[in-house]
């Protein structure tokens, strides 16, 4: 296949084990924090290693030490309002940390939900595995095919706006889809619509880094009932996990989590149909189901 280079597309093929293996190697320790903190932490650090400061300095301005920094940054302290309030013009952010800590300790109305930090995970991603049982992804989502989902205007511009990280020049995101084929027959919005999302799921397949897998239940035994993910494999091949529950997303590295998701994995795959079998099939219910 050509969609990827031959270690990573032998990774998602039927009964390879390879990307198991990669998980389990860079899997991390478990990290006592909360996703809240652990969003506010991540952007905090951006800003200070963008900004040069050290987290000693940073704990001079502020009347802190050098470890409460890092706590804060690693998401197992919080800090106040005020720390915030000082560092923000210090690190050049524009009340963006303001406003963050703000959403992630209140009520705050932003395109994505206030515990929603994965875009920012996603963009800097080298690598996401997703699997989905009962929608599209939102990274291969049409517009008609989201606005069903989402309440907002703004909500549907910020969801289009993260799948430029698939065409981005240079390095774009290598994106893995692994999507149960009942997914094809869920009806959403209309008949017009569908076929235009099974459409766009063809064309999106076709791009050089984006990998679209179907996953059948052909024994009777349908894989991955657990809940959808997103695994992201970061530059330094750390790994973080984008976990839905029934109330909301979870951000995770949590080594249990990943470790759960090394199992489920290794489930999908061994059901998933090869890339090119999985365009036939999403052809298939295109022409027969959504004409």
């Amino acid at each position: 296949m050509q969609h990827l280079d031959d270690d990573l597309q032998s990774s998602v093929t039927r009964g390879s084990d390879g990307l198991g293996a990669m998980i389990m190697a860079t899997a991390r320790r478990p990290a006592a924090m909360s996703p809240a903190l652990a969003a506010f932490g991540r952007q905090f650090k951006r800003y200070r290693d963008r900004a040069g400061l050290s987290q000693a300095r940073v704990g001079q301005r502020t009347g802190k030490t050098a470890s409460f920094v890092s706590q804060i940054e690693s998401g197992k302290k919080r800090c106040r309002r005020e720390f915030v309030e000082i560092m923000d013009p210090e690190l050049k952010a524009g009340g963006v940390l303001l406003n963050l800590y703000d959403d992630l300790n209140g009520d705050g109305a932003l395109g994505f939900p206030t515990w929603f930090d994965w875009p920012e995970v996603e963009g800097e991603a080298d690598v996401l595995v997703t699997w989905e049982h009962s929608v599209i992804p939102g990274l291969l989502q049409i517009e008609g095919y989201a606005r069903t989902f989402l309440g907002t205007d703004e909500a549907v511009v910020a969801r289009l706006a993260r799948q430029e990280i698939l065409r981005r020049d240079p390095a774009p995101v290598t994106l893995i889809a692994l999507l149960s084929e009942h997914v094809l027959h869920h009806y959403v919005a209309s008949r017009k619509v569908m076929r235009q999302q099974l459409e766009h799921l063809l064309a999106m397949s076709e791009l050089p880094n984006v990998t679209i897998q179907i996953v059948v239940n052909d024994d009777g035994a349908p894989a991955g009932n657990g809940g959808s993910f997103v695994l992201a494999t970061m530059k330094d091949r750390s790994e973080v996990a984008y976990l839905e529950t029934t109330v909301r997303g979870i951000t995770s590295d949590d080594a249990a989590d990943l470790v759960e998701i090394v199992r489920t994995l290794d489930s999908l795959r061994s059901s998933a149909l090869p890339a090119s079998m999985s365009r036939e099939l999403i052809k298939k219910v295109m022409e027969e189901k959504w004409t």
